[in-house]
């Protein structure tokens, strides 16, 4: 069996799990599914390797809502994408491809950003936005345990107006880096105003806050879209410790990138006052 096909029965079986999860009515699950199943898909057509596959077989982007009865048209589909040659059954577009970067990949495109800029070189096309955020619903309460709905306000830059296609990436981590929770990305952020850009949007924790354990962090990574290189960087980053978490609104400081998990390295992005701006709400039985 080669390795293209082992891919894509990895693919039809992940998409099944979570039509599964979606028909018995679970919701979180089917949800976390479709969006590992959503960055497996995305790794493989922004891949340089991806010749296996056509263009014709590469993701599109629809721009309806699908039901779950329109979801599972997809699965023959997927499951026989190699020799699938009939019309696909839903109206899309093809996604503008944006290059996922391996670690410190990211700083030596910024450092030929800036020797681009320096001779003048290079231009600024126009791009569609960005895929909507990837935020997920509250769990479900269970008695005496608590969980936590965190409102990102706004966040403080010198130059917010510059940011393109705004939006942060949320996760929690151990302290060893390893992620305890879904990744989740806002929806990109479309008001700006002097020196903030305004989210106004609430994330959903994804762990009951007595199951973390001690040393876990809430990250809050800042990333914006640099049409010049085609690619999304992260631009800042903020961590928000378990003895940090209380009702009522926090503002944090904001740390140069790379993003370190670990908290060992941490730089302060300005010594302006400049912050992200969240406000928490606890819930428990």
């Amino acid at each position: 069996m080669s390795d293209v096909t082992k891919t894509v029965q990895k693919w039809h079986a992940s998409f099944k799990k979570g039509t599964d999860f979606d028909s018995w009515g679970q919701l979180v699950e089917a949800i976390d599914e479709y969006q590992i199943l959503a960055r497996h898909l995305q790794k493989e057509v922004q891949s340089s390797n991806s010749h296996a596959f056509t263009e014709e077989q590469k993701c599109t982007q629809s721009q309806e809502e699908f039901k779950l009865e329109d979801l599972k048209k997809l699965e023959p589909i997927i499951k026989n994408i190699l020799t699938y040659n009939k019309d696909f059954p839903f109206d899309v577009q093809p996604v503008p491809l944006r290059k996922i970067l391996a670690p410190g990949e990211e700083e030596n495109l910024e450092l030929e950003e800036e020797l681009d800029a320096g001779t003048g070189a290079g231009s600024t096309p126009s791009f569609p936005s960005r895929v909507p955020g990837t935020l997920l619903p509250r769990l479900p309460s269970e008695p005496g345990m608590t969980l936590l709905t965190l409102t990102i306000e706004k966040i403080g830059l010198k130059d917010a107006g510059q940011c393109i296609d705004p939006y942060i990436t949320v996760s929690v981590k151990d302290l060893n880096g390893i992620d305890l929770n879904p990744v989740q990305d806002t929806a990109v952020a479309t008001r700006k105003e002097d020196t903030y850009i305004h989210f106004s949007v609430d994330v959903e924790i994804q762990k009951h806050l007595e199951k973390l354990p001690k040393g876990a962090a809430i990250f809050f990574e800042f990333k914006h879209y640099k049409p010049k290189k085609r690619f999304t960087s992260t631009k800042c980053f903020a961590f928000m410790e378990m003895d940090e978490i209380r009702p009522g609104p926090i503002v944090i400081e904001l740390y140069k990138k790379p993003t370190d998990f670990k908290r060992k390295k941490l730089n302060l992005l300005t010594k302006k006052p400049l912050y992200l701006h969240l406000n928490q709400t606890l819930h428990k039985d």
